[in-house]
Formats: C-alpha cells, structure tokens, sequence
C-alpha cells in the first residue's frame, strides 16, 4: 500500500475527497450512524474519539460529509473501531476509498498492523476487508449486541509492509 491521494482516486469518484475530521463533524457523523445501524453508537463515544491517540478521517461528496472512520492508535497497533457509508453511498467505492485512507495514514504514523472486527454476518464488509490484504486472525463470540441474540465478530489483521522487519 502506498501513500499518496492517487490510489484514493482510482476507486473514489472525482468529487469525492477524504479529510480529517473534527468536533465540528458530530451532528454528521451521529446522523450517518443511526442511518446505518440498529444500534448506533452515541454521540459522546464519537466525541471520546477527538483525541490524539485516535484519527478520525471522512470522505466527502458535493460538500458533505459521506462516510466516516474512527482509527484508535495504540503502541504499535492501530484499531478500526468504526468504518461507516451512508446507506446512500455504499458499493460506490467511497469505502475503499476511506479505508486505504485509514491504513494509509496508521502506517505512515508508524503502527505495524491495523486490526478489526467485523460482523459475521456482514460478507460485504468481510469481502472488502480481504481484497484489501486483512486476514482473518480470530473471532469474538459475543462481540456485538443485538436483539434478541448478541452477534459474534471475526477479527481480521493486516500487517504494515515491512512491520516483520522492525520488530
């Protein structure tokens, strides 16, 4: 994987642009998530996230915020805690787009692997994930509430390009 705007480019369309977020993004961001999700996670646990150990990127689109995730960066781990589209926006390449951003930018500050966990039953996003590299490392019974049932997690891990090196 290589830094550089050009590989975001190739899957994104030319209006699309990724940018760091900030506070300012947390009515957009909740929005997002209640759209996308049974049980979204709460403004303040996105506010918790406006911290220097953790990046927050968005993809935009005609002007507004799209998609969003939610990096926590941790010794030499970086940890996807969120990748989320719009409902709208998703199979157009936007989160492609966001997640070579996210991996991009945690080996760029040095992480040596970006972990995630990932619904079991959400093929689409597990698909996406391993055409990207990530390998499935382990699983998480339990992992997700859910009604009535909770909903186990399969963890996948992608190594940074050279991180065997360095340890």
């Amino acid at each position: 994987m290589s830094s550089g705007t050009s590989v975001y480019q190739a899957v994104a369309s030319a209006g699309d642009r990724v940018r760091s977020l900030s506070d300012q993004d947390l009515p957009a961001m909740v929005a997002i998530e209640r759209a996308s999700y049974r049980r979204p996670w709460a403004e303040s646990i996105f506010r918790d996230c406006f911290r220097p150990d953790y990046q927050l990127w968005g993809v935009e689109s005609d002007g507004g915020l799209r998609g969003y995730a939610v990096v926590a960066c941790l010794f030499d781990e970086a940890h996807l805690l969120n990748l989320c589209l719009h409902p709208e926006d998703r199979r157009r390449g936007m989160g492609r787009c966001l997640l070579r951003h996210a991996v991009t930018a945690a080996f760029d500050a040095g992480m040596a692997r970006m972990i995630l966990e990932v619904r079991r039953s959400n093929i689409g996003a597990q698909h996406l994930y391993e055409s990207e590299g990530f390998l499935r490392i382990g699983e998480r019974p339990g992992y997700y509430p859910d009604v009535p049932e909770r909903e186990d997690a399969v963890v996948l891990s992608l190594e940074a390009p050279g991180s065997r090196d360095r340890r």
